[in-house]
Parts: structure tokens; sequence; C-alpha cells
């Protein structure tokens, strides 16, 4: 494509995915935050149409929406004169504002959402670390976990208090925060929107305009309910999870594991940490959901792979191995090709016939290889 959008909170992955897209090339950086560089494209077409052989990258894009017409221009002069790939680089942080103005993009432009730290971007012994700080590189390489906390808490506040207030939304910081804090006191939980709307004292319809806006910035994932024809009553709302792990902790001031492993929101945490680094590293395509009956039959992950079927599995927090009996009627509901159940420790093994328990990393590495085509062998 033309242009390659990446959407995304991290910074620091932005750049080296920048890096390493650019390669050897000759490269133009350009931070739309930066009052020089926004000068600089005062008259975009003539200010980048002489910086053809190289490769433009355009930090913070959703800022200057002027500047997608001019993009537009240019790509499609490039394309009649045989310069179709590799022109230009967007950078951006707020999803659904980049998304919005890209959108006269349309076949022009391909789009990579890069996540926070995963597991199989750092060592095993750090697993945990990352569980509780999260994966923003600054909160999680700070050098004390008062200073990752402080960091998170920053980051909260300036985003409430001036990044989302960029965006359009005019809605109050206080209002905002207290549904952010509302959402990770029940991580994981089926959406109650009349619940949140007594809390907040607003109406639903605010309630569903807040979620999508969290949704669109990529902080707050609604896991959607798998439905399927078996005659059975279906939970059919979404359960909803604070994104990062450390944004949670924060939001409810957790500083350390062990206060978290204290607080009752311990295993939410983990469910959702989990959650967030499996889809992550699944296959291009994957669909994430959960399966509830109004029975009792769960499972907590459900992922509908392209080519290999659904793969259900069940999250514990401690070392138990040992999936609840409602993971198993489900299993007989909707026969997955593979089961698992992904706890704290190390090993994988067998529990019983077509179940296996596997570790976090090794689940990760484990989809991650689909993604690259490859085969563990122990599939």
């Amino acid at each position: 494509m033309p242009a390659l959008a990446l959407l995304g909170p991290r910074q620091a992955g932005k750049t080296t995915l920048a890096q390493a897209i650019a390669g050897s090339r000759d490269t133009i950086y350009l931070d739309m935050e930066s009052t020089v560089d926004r000068e600089k494209l005062s008259d975009p077409i003539a200010y980048l149409s002489r910086l053809e052989d190289k490769l433009v990258i355009l930090d913070e894009v959703q800022r200057v929406p002027e500047l997608f017409s001019a993009l537009r221009g240019l790509i499609d002069a490039g394309r009649r004169s045989g310069k179709r790939t590799g022109r230009f680089l967007l950078l951006g942080s707020a999803s659904v504002d980049l998304l919005r103005q890209s959108e006269s993009l349309a076949g022009r432009i391909a789009y990579v959402e890069l996540s926070p730290f995963d597991v199989l971007e750092i060592g095993e012994e750090k697993h945990t670390n990352l569980w509780v700080r999260g994966g923003f590189p600054e909160s999680f390489l700070a050098n004390s976990a008062a200073n990752s906390l402080l960091w998170r808490q920053y980051f909260i506040r300036t985003y409430l208090e001036r990044d989302i207030p960029q965006l359009g939304p005019r809605i109050p910081a206080t209002t905002l925060h207290r549904f952010w804090t509302m959402l990770a006191h029940a991580q994981g939980g089926i959406l109650n929107a009349a619940q949140l709307a007594r809390g907040l004292d607003v109406d639903g319809k605010t309630i569903a305009r807040y979620l999508d806006l969290l949704s669109d910035l990529m902080l707050v994932r609604r896991l959607q309910p798998f439905h399927a024809n078996i005659g059975k009553r279906l939970v059919k709302a979404p359960k909803v999870y604070v994104r990062d792990s450390g944004i949670v902790h924060a939001l409810l001031t957790i500083v350390d594991e062990e206060t978290l492993l204290g607080h009752p929101v311990v295993g939410a945490s983990w469910e959702g940490f989990v959650i967030e680094n499996l889809v992550a590293v699944a296959p291009m395509g994957t669909a994430a959901y959960f399966y509830r009956t109004s029975a009792g039959a769960e499972i907590d992950l459900l992922l509908e792979i392209p080519a290999h079927g659904l793969w259900a599995i069940e999250i514990k927090r401690g070392l138990s191995a040992r999936p609840a009996k409602g993971f198993y009627i489900a299993c007989d509901d909707l026969n997955p090709s593979k089961r698992f159940v992904v706890n704290a420790g190390k090993e994988r093994y067998p529990v019983n016939a077509g179940v296996e328990a596997i570790s976090l990393g090794e689940m990760a590495a484990l989809l991650a290889a689909l993604s690259r085509g490859e085969s563990s062998g122990k599939e």
C-alpha cells in the first residue's frame, strides 16, 4: 500500500516499527505536534512533492486533518508515474480520529494496530511485572513500582484532560475518569449499562457514547458473546475489559503485586491480561468471543481462527489446571477443535482427553506460530 497507518498507544513500538520499515532508505520524520514541522507543511503539495524518493513519516497525523486530501493527490500522482508503494508512514495514537480522516485514502492505505508490550517481547521471568505494570514502555521499564504507578496516573490525567478534548468530545474529565474507574472495578463483567448509568446519573445512551469513545481509542475492549444455534439461552451482552492491566491497577491505585494479590479485582485483571496478550498475537482475521449460557456453561475466551477453527480457552490465575464443569458443557455445545487451560504454571500437559494445560507464554507462542504459518508440532 502507498500509505501505512500505525494505530496504537505505544509510541516506542511505533518508532521501532517505523525504523524497521524504513530500513536503509532515506527518510524524513515530521511530528505534527511540532510547530516547526507543521509550518513546513503549510503548502503540503509543494513540500512533499519533492520528497517522492524518500519515505515520509508523519507522526500524530490526526492533528492535521487537512493533510489527508493532499496525500490522496500525491499518492494518485505517484501511481501514475510508477511509484506505487512505501511513500508515507502515518503514525497516530488516536485511532478514532485517524480512521475517520483517512477514509479519503480508501484503497491507498493499510492499517496496523500496535498494542503495548506482550509476553513474547519480554523474558518469562518478567511476565508478572508486565501484568502488574501493564505494557506501556515507560510504565513497564520504570525504575520502581511507585514511579511506574505515577507514570500511569499522569497518563490517565493527560489523556482525559488534553488528548480526548482535542478529538472533539466535550465530556468533563472527572466524569470520564469516574466511568473509566467504574469499568476497572467491574473488569471482565457483563456490561450492565443501567447500573453504570445510575452510578453516573446519566442515561443509557450516554453510557453507550462513553463506551464507544473508550473502545475507539483502544482503551477498552468489548468482548462479544459467541452466538450459536444450539437451542439454549445465551448471554447476549458483551463483557467489558480495560485493555491494559497496568491502567486497571492505576485506576484502582494498586501499586505492586502484593497489593494486587489482595485486591478483589485480581482474578478479573489476570483474565483481561491473558485475553489481551493472546488476541495481540493471534493470526490476522482471528475473531475473539466469550461463550456463556443462562445455565452457567462458559468459555472465557473463544478464538475463531482462520483455517484452524474454534479454540476454547479457560483462564486460571493460579496453578490449577482443572476447568470448571461449565467449560466442559460449553465445549460439548460447540465442539471446538482445540481446548486449553491457560494458567500461571510453566508446563504444558494433558488435563484429560482433549484438554491441555498450558502457560500464557507458550499459548501466545503457539498462536504467534500460526500467524507466521508455522506449526509447533504439538497443536
